[in-house]
């Protein structure tokens, strides 16, 4: 299985980038990242947009299927629900686990927790689809 630095690689030039998500964890039952709040990631100011959440928790799910998906497939995400309990701290990392619900050969759902310095701020469940292998390549 590939480094934690190896998955980091995949995001260069793409979204998780921009966000700043760094992965601290990668495994088949857990992937674990950080990211830090930003002016440029907030609705008003000192408050984190919610879809820059949503989006980190979208970015640890689709890992979290990737690392579990058969060689060639591969995933979307059709469905995502968050619960937004708190705002993040600014000047202190945002942490986020996200663990599997179900693992199946059609679907998989994850959930994602993120805290910031030990405090919920939200609980995100999504569901990704696993798009079937191309055996045409």
């Amino acid at each position: 299985m590939p480094t934690v630095e190896q998955w980091q690689a995949t995001m260069k030039g793409l979204f998780a980038e921009v966000l700043g998500v760094r992965l601290t964890d990668v495994t088949k039952d857990r992937v674990a990242a950080e990211m830090d709040p930003r002016d440029d990631l907030c609705t008003l100011p000192g408050r984190i947009h919610g879809g820059a959440l949503m989006a980190f928790a979208d970015t640890l799910g689709a890992y979290a299927t990737a690392i579990n998906l058969p060689k060639g497939a591969g995933t979307t995400t059709i469905e995502s629900k968050t619960n937004f309990f708190g705002s993040p701290k600014f000047g202190a990392p945002i942490q986020a686990v996200s663990t599997p619900l179900h693992r199946g050969r059609s679907t998989m759902v994850w959930q994602t927790r993120i805290e910031s310095e030990g405090r919920l701020v939200a609980l995100v469940t999504q569901t990704q689809m696993v798009l079937a292998v191309n055996r045409n390549e």
